[in-house]
């Protein structure tokens, strides 16, 4: 059974920084992704960026060059480092990991506030 769990949210001033991490237990050695969304109050989940166990990455635009994604493959982990936090990143964050099959995360809080 894969479990995935999500850390690190908090409160942060607007330019600030947070790193979320996010480990799936159980998802195997073989080819897999893992990513992470986000959904706002009253708006649909929305995709950020996900990785790869082997390290190619993708982004949304959105985020390129703010936020960056990389995976300890050996640890099932991936993290998401933020940057130059803005109110409007204020949202849940949630974790996913695939490996065929889509597993999710609880989601953790991020609010951007001063």
């Amino acid at each position: 059974q894969v479990q995935v769990a999500e850390s690190g949210g908090g409160l942060v001033q607007p330019g600030g920084s947070l790193r979320l991490s996010c480990t799936a237990s159980g998802i195997g050695t073989s080819m897999y992704f893992m990513g992470w969304y986000r959904q706002a109050p009253g708006e649909q989940r929305t995709m950020l960026a996900r990785i790869t166990n082997s390290g190619s990455t993708y982004y949304a635009g959105s985020v390129q060059g703010r936020f960056t994604i990389s995976i300890d493959s050996a640890k099932n982990t991936v993290y998401l480092q933020m940057n130059g936090l803005k109110p409007e990143d204020t949202a849940v964050y949630f974790c996913y990991a695939n490996n065929g099959i889509t597993y999710w995360g609880q989601g953790t809080q991020v609010t951007v506030s001063s």
